[in-house]
């Protein structure tokens, strides 16, 4: 039995690559014969302080949290983030396993006990994909490097879900698990056998089509990606074809780099998450319709030195039925102490200006230490 440490992906958690991906395990154990299992994750530490007249959350999504301007002056500690993973592999086959801490439960009253949640459990085999992981219609490098989770998420392809994906030459072809949001139904499991009756959403009987295709260089790389998804109220409500396209890339800019998303059409619950339904009803006349989402990020990083950087991000998205409209930005600045332990502290700023209501906006500091294994 050999072991040890994968040091590229050592060198990656340490640069903070890993906040939004699946961090991949960093302890390998050589089992012999082509088999493989290794360990990896991080601790995450997070100081909070949210000042402004929208609620605090431990990290912006594209939601307006408690709905209306809320006078908020809120200091919050957090390890949520931390999470743990595992990868087995034997030869042309591997499955990938990890869970985080957001899956509720618990209070801060006394024991501050939260329970594990699932984020990607899948198996690859040579080109195909199969199980949890983020959307073939997501490109997870353009995402920043931010001390807020994932960063301007109000403005992201933010989604991971079930699906089949084969990829190649630059290719990536998926059909990946249906959902309608904002049909009453959530897909949430009732029970101890997961989705039954009712809350199976009887009518999603198409899976969603993605398609993308990624440009690569020494200049970095630009990926496009196209979805074509069957939108079902059910109960004779709304029946119609909803389809969106994502830009997005990270551009080298010598040690620097910049990266980007645009996404347009009737995405619904792929980008913002909790920004808009993917069907909602039309004020002006109370119809129920396929809302559209435009919406963009972009992120400078600049390498102040080998153990030093900061990152300047912005995102905001628009809806066009409902007229919500929800900005983020922030700066921050990050510390390598060692090879595994990092530091950062985060300035920034979120708003909600939707239509028919006051616009609210709150300003946040974030300090974080993290432990990458």
């Amino acid at each position: 039995m050999r072991r040890h440490v994968k040091i590229a992906t050592t060198v990656a958690a340490s640069m903070g690559l890993l906040g939004a991906l699946p961090a991949i395990a960093g302890y390998e154990v050589e089992l012999g014969d082509g088999h493989k299992i290794a360990f990896g994750g991080y601790l995450k530490a997070d100081l909070r302080y949210v000042d402004g007249d929208v609620a605090y959350q431990d990290y912006w999504l594209g939601n307006a949290p408690s709905g209306t301007p809320t006078d908020t002056q809120k200091l919050g500690f957090s390890i949520r983030e931390s999470r743990f993973n595992t990868k087995y592999t034997h030869n042309d086959v591997s499955a990938f396993l990890e869970f985080d801490l957001y899956g509720g439960g618990g209070n801060e009253v006394v024991s501050n006990s939260t329970n594990p949640r699932i984020r990607h459990a899948f198996i690859k085999y040579k080109n195909f994909l199969v199980g949890q992981t983020w959307s073939t219609f997501m490109n997870t490098s353009a995402l920043p490097e931010t001390l807020d989770f994932a960063g301007p998420t109000v403005a992201e392809v933010f989604i991971r879900q079930s699906q089949i994906r084969y990829s190649i030459n630059g290719f990536d072809f998926a059909i990946e698990n249906p959902e309608t949001n904002g049909d009453g139904d959530v897909g949430a499991s009732s029970s101890g056998v997961g989705l039954s009756g009712e809350n199976g959403d009887l009518e999603e009987s198409t899976p969603d089509l993605i398609a993308k295709y990624t440009f690569k260089g020494d200049w970095g790389h630009i990926s496009t990606a196209a979805m074509v998804r069957k939108v079902d109220q059910g109960d004779e409500g709304i029946e119609d074809t909803a389809t969106a396209l994502s830009i997005a890339g990270k551009i080298m800019l010598g040690k620097d780099d910049f990266r980007f998303q645009v996404n347009v059409g009737e995405p619904g619950r792929y980008v913002g998450p909790a920004l808009t339904a993917d069907i909602v009803t039309d004020p002006a006349d109370n119809e129920v319709k396929v809302e559209e989402t435009t919406a963009f990020a972009a992120a400078y990083r600049h390498i102040w030195q080998k153990d030093l950087r900061s990152t300047l991000f912005y995102g905001t998205a628009e809806t066009d039925i409902l007229e919500r409209e929800r900005t983020h930005w922030g700066i921050n600045l990050i510390k390598d102490l060692d090879d595994h332990l990092s530091a950062g502290v985060e300035l920034g700023n979120f708003e909600v200006a939707d239509s028919g209501t006051d616009t609210a906006d709150s300003n946040y500091l974030q300090m974080s230490l993290k432990f990458t294994f």
